[in-house]
Parts: C-alpha cells; sequence; structure tokens
C-alpha cells in the first residue's frame, strides 16, 4: 500500500480523506488512480470490496467543472441498491468541496421528484440502466456534456441483459468522454463491450479472488441437507451471514425451515417490491436478523460489511457465481467462512476442502437477534435527522443510550434498531414537536 499523499491531489481532497480514515490506497486504488488522473480510459479488474469506488470517484470529483450546471460524470449499477452505495460514497468524497450535487436515478422510486432534481442540475448522477433509458425516454435528461462515464460491476449489468440498453446510453454522450469499466470477472461480452465503448484503455488487475488465508472454505455432505444447515449454523453461530439458494422456490422453503427451527432469518428474492428489499436490506445491515436467506439475482449489488459466513445451500449454476457469493464474506482484509453443503449423492469438485459434519455442538439453541426495527414514518424529506431521533429517544422517552444500536434515514422513512427488552408500546412519536406514527418490523 502507498499513501494517498503520492498522487499529488489537492490538499483539500487529502484532509477530507484523511477525516475518513483513508490513509493508505487499497491495491486497486494504486494501480488505478494515476491513468484516471491523467484522463485515460481504463478497464480495473478487481474482486469486490477493493476500494474501486474511492479510485474511481476521486478521479471524476477532480475533473468536474462546478460552474457547468449540465451533468459531468455518469456512474451506472446494476442495481438500485449499489447505486445507492456508490453515491452515499461519493457524496462523503466530495465533502472537500461545497455545493457538489450528486443525484441517483433508479427504479423503484417515483420518476416527478427524479425529474425536479434534474431540471435544477446534477454534476454526478448516478443510477441503473433501466432508469437512466427512463429518463431519456421523457427527454428530462442530457448528457451531451458528459466528460465521465463508469461503468461499476460491468459484468453483473451484462448478465442482467443490459448490453444494447448500455450502447443505448453511451451513444448519447460525447465520444470525447473518459470511460471506466470495472469488473470483478472478465468474460467475452465483457471484452467485447469494453473494445466497442473504451478508447485505448489501460488496463489493471488485482487480485480477482481472495486469498485461501482470508476465506476459509469448507465443504459437507450428509444425508440430510436440512439437518446438515441448523447444525453448520449452531456450529459456527455467525453474527451475520448469508445462506444462498438457487431458485426463488427454494428460498421459501429454507425460510420456513428456519423459521421452524427458531432460527432469526430474513428472505431476499425477485418478488419482492422495492421498499420491502429496502426494509430487509436495512434489518439485516442493523443485525436485527443475523441471517439473510437469498438468491443470486436478488443479493446482486449489494456491499454488505462484517457478515462472517456465506453458505450455499445450493451449489450456484455457474462457477463466477460461487467466487462472486463467497466473496461478499472477508471484506477489506476480513477473515471469513464460506460453507457449501451437498447431499451424499451429489458430486465435489474439491474433495480436499471436504469436512467431517459430526459436530459436537457446544451451544445447541438458534441464532437469534436481542435486536428489533422501529419504523418511523418520516425521513429525509420531511427533514428527520439522526440527532433529533436520538433526541427523542433518550431525552423523551429516557432510553439507555447503549440500546439504540443504529439509526437508518432514507427519503420517507426512518429506521432505528433497538433492544428487544425495551418493549416500546408505541404508535407515534414526537420529533422537534411534529408527530409521527411508528410501528416496528
Amino acid at each position: 500500500m502507498s499513501s494517498f499523499t503520492t498522487l499529488n491531489l489537492p490538499k483539500s481532497i487529502l484532509e477530507n480523506l484523511e477525516k475518513l480514515g483513508y490513509t493508505n490506497t487499497t491495491k486497486i486504488q494504486e494501480v488505478s488512480l494515476p491513468y484516471i488522473l491523467q484522463g485515460k480510459d481504463l478497464i480495473g479488474q478487481g474482486k469486490t470490496g477493493s476500494g474501486k469506488t474511492a479510485a474511481f470517484g476521486i478521479g471524476i470529483l477532480l475533473d468536474l467543472d462546478l460552474e457547468n450546471t449540465k451533468t459531468n460524470s455518469l456512474v451506472l449499477c446494476p442495481t438500485r441498491e449499489l447505486a445507492d452505495q456508490v453515491a452515499q460514497e461519493l457524496r462523503k468524497l466530495a465533502r472537500f468541496e461545497k455545493n457538489i450535487k450528486i443525484l441517483t436515478l433508479c427504479g423503484g422510486s417515483p420518476m416527478k421528484p427524479q425529474i425536479s432534481s434534474l431540471s435544477h442540475g446534477a454534476h454526478i448522477l448516478v443510477g441503473t440502466v433501466g432508469r437512466v433509458l427512463d429518463h431519456f425516454s421523457k427527454d428530462t435528461l442530457d448528457l451531451s456534456e458528459l466528460k465521465n462515464v463508469v461503468l461499476d460491476e460491468a459484468d453483473k449489468m451484462l448478465d442482467m441483459g443490459f448490453y444494447e440498453d448500455i450502447l443505448k446510453i453511451l451513444n448519447k454522450t460525447s465520444k470525447k468522454r473518459q470511460t471506466l469499466l470495472f469488473s470483478a470477472t472478465f468474460e467475452e461480452k465483457t471484452k467485447k463491450l469494453a473494445e466497442e465503448i473504451l478508447n485505448n484503455p489501460m488496463t489493471v488487475k488485482v487480485d480477482t479472488t481472495h486469498h485461501k488465508d482470508v476465506i476459509k472454505e469448507i465443504f459437507y455432505k450428509s444425508e440430510s441437507k436440512e439437518e446438515l444447515l441448523i447444525d453448520s449454523l449452531k456450529f459456527h453461530r455467525p453474527k451475520s451471514s448469508i445462506v444462498f439458494v438457487n431458485t426463488k422456490a427454494k428460498s421459501y422453503e429454507v425460510i420456513d425451515l428456519l423459521d421452524e427451527y427458531g432460527f432469526d432469518s430474513i428472505l431476499l428474492n425477485g418478488d419482492l417490491e422495492q421498499y420491502k428489499r429496502d426494509e430487509v436490506m436495512i434489518q439485516f445491515s442493523n443485525h436485527s436478523f443475523p441471517i439473510l436467506v437469498a438468491t443470486d439475482v436478488a443479493a446482486r449489488g449489494l456491499d454488505i460489511k462484517n457478515l462472517d459466513l456465506v453458505i450455499n445451500y445450493e451449489y450456484p449454476f455457474k462457477e463466477e457465481n460461487y467466487t462472486h457469493r463467497i466473496g461478499r464474506t472477508a471484506r477489506a482484509g476480513e477473515e471469513g467462512v464460506a460453507i457449501s453443503l451437498f447431499h451424499n449423492k451429489e458430486k465435489i469438485l474439491d474433495e480436499t476442502k471436504l469436512e467431517s459434519c459430526d459436530f459436537q455442538l457446544k451451544d445447541k439453541t438458534p441464532i437469534t437477534s436481542d435486536l428489533e426495527t422501529m419504523c418511523i414514518n418520516g425521513g429525509k424529506k420531511a427533514k428527520v435527522r439522526k440527532g433529533d431521533i436520538l433526541g427523542t429517544l433518550i431525552k423523551d422517552l429516557k432510553l439507555p443510550n447503549d440500546s439504540i444500536k443504529k439509526i437508518d434515514i432514507t427519503d420517507r422513512y426512518s429506521y432505528v434498531a433497538l433492544k428487544k427488552s425495551e418493549k416500546l408500546d408505541l404508535q407515534t412519536i414526537k420529533i422537534k414537536g411534529k408527530k409521527f406514527k411508528v410501528w416496528f418490523l
């Protein structure tokens, strides 16, 4: 690792990076930032959680023309969840300069507020392919003066069938733009897209898989996968884990199984509407539920921190999906465990990873959470802030500080992770003199 100070960045950016705790570059930042700052097109290949957002974020923020009200930069993401995460990271990085406007354009949110925000201008747009095309169809988006385009997790966008749609968007931008393509894998369709949209690109590649000493891969075999899942969870006792399945039908089976055995688990699959997906991810990230059951499609683009266990209840159809799944643990140098479960009749590619499933369980109780999530019917649009919520909970409701674990605020709602022992019986709550409805998820 090298220091950000070696990159000849402005003092204001360096000071902000230091406040954010970014002292040394990650490998992807070290090898890609010099080219990005020179304005070159780039292909960046690296594992998820490698720090690529800061790499392209610093580059496009330094290239902004703040006097120009038209959009300078566009970041395309495969999912709304990833777009929201990227936008949050960019807003932190942008604190070195006042009045940098960053807007998200994603499906699952009303068009009208987005159209209104676009009419006032935005320096950086972060969005999903489908919603960006929706704005083109309504003639509410002008990318004619775009200076930079970033394709984040390009391989996932292509897996979702967005090849032609990406080209439609880029055809509406300036040919003089800088284009940055980041991808964890680099298959033929990704190479083809890169050849079509990039101009003499530089290619940087860092570790695309996690080191064996970072992720411990374990295979278990048994006559009963159901018992194997239950015993694996009881033996490893993760604080936060994802159980992956291949189909929506299987996801319902597994969530019912875990519920039957008394585990606190929550479901993420393609049947959920966007608002419900958001609530599921908030409850999982604030540890109200220690286990998430998910399909690959539903989990695309999720950046989940502090995940210490991934379980493949069903081995994925594609080997690259296995890499993506297990790469969700051991983020940012942390260690993690990836378990794959097999029935005795199923074949295992690597028998050396097979371990005995004769578990000696020290704790046979199911994994549960001592937290629950309270929802407040007011968010950013109602000018609700974390400090306001804390003030009400601590000063007015007399809750101890350590009973309030995490607060998330979206445009319309606020979510508070509270200890279940508080047993609050509320229907409304008063914040800054205004009454809001509350309920527990």
